[in-house]
């Protein structure tokens, strides 16, 4: 039984002697680290979905190492959840082939377009949870621009809880620069992310 489950609005910890020290007591959506994606969507959709979102991490040195799967379906809590698993679409950094679309990341979003102030308030009030639940666990803050956009008008701001395995609980609002991000069709707002050691590695990689 998973120790721990993070909503968006509530945080939940099933015994309150349990603190949870292995990334994946995490659920997000009941969708931990270490799950298959093959649970929640079949092969076909997972494909489709590499395929869409092949370009999303072209400005890191490995941008096709890793996938990014949006999970097609409504959710509760989150307007959208999506995962990073290894890239199987040709499955060219796989040394165990049965090692299929394990997920080594999950984020729930919502989305705060251009209501920048919104979004801070919500990361605030979960990051206080957070920090009463955890709080020997070490904690940092940070502002960076955001890489994907050459202007430097785009930026990051977030929590982050840094467990010993290397692994993160992350929680940030994304803003940015309303040109690229409609040139990109992305979202902006809210992200509520649990990070393996392996993909924060490969993000800082650019």
């Amino acid at each position: 039984m998973k120790k721990l489950l993070i909503l968006l609005f509530s945080f939940f910890l099933y015994s309150p002697s349990v603190f949870a020290d292995d990334i994946s007591d995490f659920e997000i959506e009941g969708i931990s680290i270490g799950d298959s994606l093959l649970d929640y969507m079949t092969e076909d959709e997972i494909l489709k979905e590499i395929e869409r979102n092949k370009n999303d991490y072209y400005y890191l040195k490995e941008p096709y190492k890793y996938s990014e799967v949006y999970i097609l379906k409504d959710f509760p809590t989150y307007e959208s959840i999506s995962v990073i698993v290894k890239n199987n679409s040709s499955n060219p950094y796989l040394s165990n082939k049965n090692d299929k679309f394990t997920i080594l990341t999950v984020r729930g979003q919502i989305y705060y377009i251009e209501d920048f102030d919104s979004c801070i308030q919500k990361r605030d009030e979960i990051a206080e949870v957070v920090s009463r639940m955890f709080k020997n666990i070490q904690k940092g803050e940070n502002t960076v621009s955001h890489t994907a956009d050459p202007t430097g008008d785009s930026f990051i701001d977030g929590y982050y809880f840094n467990f010993d395995s290397g692994a993160f609980v992350e929680l940030y609002c994304s803003n940015f620069e309303e040109t690229f991000r409609t040139k990109m069709n992305w979202t902006e707002g809210l992200s509520v992310v649990v990070k393996s050691k392996e993909i924060f590695t490969w993000l800082d990689d650019y």
